[in-house]
């Protein structure tokens, strides 16, 4: 079984420039889990007949967004978070935008283990974010994947806008302190490895030069400079069945690229 995520930074511009049908055909996923879709079901000009389409899309139009396409169908789909999460975090920022209502997550089950697609809020280059992102939002996260867990194994796969280590982005000594290199945000990162979850690519490859965003500025992508903030984790129960992980830096369509991991049966 095949687990792809991909941060497409907007469907419909992905869909007219042809590269998303290109990488259907080409990876045949079997499920395929979308970050910032920017777009509701039906305004994106999708040709997946083989798929069920499964979409959380933001309440503000043309932002955000989240979206699970399974040749597989799910025995259910949740969309947001379990509500106990939401009841014990403050998921709206300093501004009073309610990062719950943004179309961040969609939890798809299947018969030996959950599949989660998120879309981790950006700090922002100021850090107004960062106090929902590193007090609330990522608590909830992982509560609500824990809260998965009691039932069944979880694999969870998305843009969270977080390089790890200094390994997972090609300038880390500028960038400290930055959005997306804060301890804040890393110590949210740790703190899902802390609680058993695997961070499935690192399972195969080690090392710096894995990228899987690039800003879209000074031919960064060309020349590798840039972050691997796109990830595909598991629980520890899922880590003997992890056959491959890998990011597939050559497709094209979006600042992001797909991230994928293939499950034994």
């Amino acid at each position: 079984m095949k687990i792809y995520s991909w941060n497409v930074n907007g469907l419909r511009s992905v869909i007219k420039k042809g590269d998303f049908h290109k990488f259907i055909r080409a990876h045949k996923p079997d499920v395929l889990c979308l970050q910032e879709t920017k777009a509701e079901q039906g305004e994106a000009a999708v040709d997946l007949p083989a798929y069920d389409e499964y979409w959380n899309s933001a309440a503000t139009k043309g932002y955000s967004g989240t979206a699970i396409f399974s040749r597989v169908k799910p025995l259910s789909v949740l969309y947001g978070f379990h509500k106990p999460a939401t009841k014990k975090y403050k998921l709206v920022d300093s501004e009073g935008r309610d990062s719950a209502s943004e179309g961040r997550v969609i939890t798809a089950e299947f018969p030996t283990f959950f599949v989660v697609t998120v879309y981790t809020p950006n700090a922002k280059d100021d850090l107004s974010r960062l106090p929902l992102r590193h007090k609330h939002w990522d608590p909830a996260f992982l509560a609500h994947c824990k809260t998965l867990e009691k039932r069944k194994p979880v694999i969870f796969c998305g843009d969270l806008n977080v390089a790890h280590t200094e390994l997972d982005l090609a300038n880390p000594k500028p960038n400290v302190g930055n959005k997306g290199f804060t301890d804040e945000e890393r110590a949210g990162f740790q703190a899902f490895l802390d609680a058993g979850f695997v961070d499935s690519f690192r399972l195969f490859t080690k090392g710096n030069g894995h990228y899987s965003w690039w800003s879209q500025r000074s031919n960064c992508r060309a020349r590798n400079i840039g972050w691997r903030i796109d990830y595909v984790l598991a629980s520890k129960a899922l880590a003997g069945r992890i056959a491959r992980a890998q990011i597939h830096t050559k497709v094209m369509g979006s600042d992001h690229c797909p991230v994928s991991v293939t499950l034994k049966p």
